[in-house]
Order: structure tokens, then C-alpha cells, then sequence
């Protein structure tokens, strides 16, 4: 008969436990960067190590905010700058999920397509300014156009590879009980690929506003663009560094959303991404 006592030098196991920090504790660690930032920032031009032609102090922006909403301008180029940015992000958002689904679910569509995707999605979006301006002129257009492409492609990328990642014991069951390729595709795949989507959701996002930033240099009459190239007609430092932080709370946005996205679609993972 064996003996079922554990031998003297062997330790026990303990299963690590994850410690639940509150809501509150997180949102102060997540502040101390950017306070510490802000603090650097106002210690320099307090001091005299950051002078005003090079980068304007804290209270000059606060002031230069003031003025630009009080005249309407921030505003306006705000309602100008979001516009572009959405129609060019739901432009880009709809061509990739298409093109993904089309590349990961059909071999066909892999065959034909991913090897000219993949090509494309290497040539930087910036060098197309100049032949965007060629084709298209510099109205409105080109500029949401040149968003449309920066953010097809990593939602291209994500697409296709979540739904190359679908179950594919899954995917046959279900062509077994009789289920078509459009309600499959709706009730199967994307929701197998609901992670890769969000990821590739987050990566478009924060691309929209780098590429707002190089297509309102094309020429623009409006936005946050135009007013960052009107001051520095007058190195107006305190408007420049407004428009700065400006285009950062907006890819701070994005990100939060595609965030409170995730904990709503996918409620059974944490805010770190981790399994419960």
C-alpha cells in the first residue's frame, strides 16, 4: 500500500492571488506621469530654462485656450478637424473589415488579394500627400482620403488575421446545421474575432489623428491644422503648444473609447486584458 503522506521537503503550492486595486488608486497612478510632466513644464518656464520664442508657459496656454474658445476659433476647428477625422476613420474602418473578411474567411479572396494588400500596406501614407494633391485637388477630399488610407490598413491586418483565428471545428459545425456564409460570418466569425477587431479598432483610431495632422497640412483654410500654421506666422508659441495638446486629447479619446468599448463587448476580460 502507498503511502499517501506528502514528504516533509516538499512545499506546498500557493496560487498566486491577484490584488483588486480600486478605481481610485488607478486613476491616481495613471495621473502621476502627466502631473509630473506638467509640473517639469512649469518649473522650466518659472525658472527662466524655458523661454517663451521656445515653448510658451502653462498659464500662456491656459490664456491662449481662453482667447481661441473665446472667439469661436477652437471651437470651429475642432467641429472642422473631427469631421475630417470620422469620415476618413469610418471610411478606412469599413474597406478594411471588408477587405479582412473577404482575405481570412475565403481562399479566393486570399489568393487574389492579400499579396497586393500586404504590398500596399508598406508604402508610408505620408508619400501619398503629393499625388493625393495631383488626383484630387486640395479641397476636402484629398484629406479625408489620405485618413481613409492610414486606417484601412490596420484594421485590414487585424481582420483578417482574427477570422484566419476562428475555430475552424466551430465554423464547420455550423455549416453542418445548415447555417449560411452571411449569417456565419455575422454569428460566428466576427464575434471569434471580436478581440483582433478592437485591437485593430484601437490601432485606426490613433492613426486617424496622425494622419489628420499631415492631411490638414495639405493647404487648409480650416481646423487645428490651420490655425497650428497661422501661428507660426506670428510664433504664436502658446496656440502652437494649444494644438499640440489638442491632437494628444484626441488620440487620449480614441483610446479611451475603444477601452470602454472592450469592457462592454467583452465584459468577461479586465481592464489590463487579462481573463478574470
Amino acid at each position: 500500500m502507498s503511502d499517501a503522506t506528502p514528504a516533509p521537503d516538499l512545499v506546498r503550492p500557493r496560487p498566486g492571488r491577484r490584488k483588486d486595486r480600486g478605481r481610485t488608486r488607478t486613476l491616481t497612478v495613471r495621473a502621476l506621469g502627466p502631473i509630473a510632466l506638467l509640473a517639469l513644464w512649469w518649473t522650466a518656464s518659472a525658472t527662466g530654462l524655458l523661454t517663451p520664442d521656445v515653448l510658451a508657459s502653462p498659464e500662456e496656454v491656459l490664456r491662449a485656450v481662453g482667447e481661441l474658445w473665446g472667439n469661436g476659433q477652437l471651437s470651429d476647428a475642432l467641429v472642422t478637424s473631427l469631421t475630417r477625422s470620422g469620415l476618413g476613420l469610418a471610411l478606412g474602418l469599413a474597406a478594411g473589415l471588408t477587405l479582412g473578411i473577404t482575405t481570412g474567411f475565403t481562399r479566393l479572396g486570399d489568393e487574389l488579394l492579400d499579396s497586393s494588400l500586404q504590398t500596399l500596406r508598406t508604402i508610408p501614407f505620408l508619400s501619398l500627400v503629393p499625388l493625393f494633391m495631383v488626383w484630387f485637388g486640395i479641397n476636402e477630399t484629398a484629406k479625408i482620403l489620405l485618413i481613409a488610407v492610414a486606417t484601412t490598413f490596420p484594421m485590414y491586418v487585424s481582420t483578417s488575421s482574427g477570422v484566419r483565428d476562428t475555430d475552424p471545428k466551430l465554423v464547420e459545425a455550423m455549416r453542418t446545421f445548415g447555417m449560411g456564409r452571411l449569417a456565419l460570418v455575422r454569428e460566428v466569425v466576427l464575434p471569434g474575432a471580436l478581440p483582433s477587431l478592437l485591437a485593430g479598432l484601437r490601432l485606426s483610431m490613433t492613426l486617424s489623428v496622425i494622419a489628420l495632422i499631415a492631411a490638414e497640412e495639405i493647404n487648409a483654410t480650416a481646423g487645428i491644422g490651420y490655425l497650428m500654421s497661422q501661428a507660426q506666422s506670428y510664433a504664436r508659441t502658446d496656440i502652437l503648444a494649444v494644438c499640440i495638446l489638442v491632437y494628444g486629447l484626441l488620440g487620449l479619446t480614441a483610446d479611451i473609447v475603444v477601452r470602454l468599448l472592450e469592457r462592454v463587448l467583452m465584459p468577461w476580460r479586465d481592464a489590463r486584458g487579462a481573463t478574470r
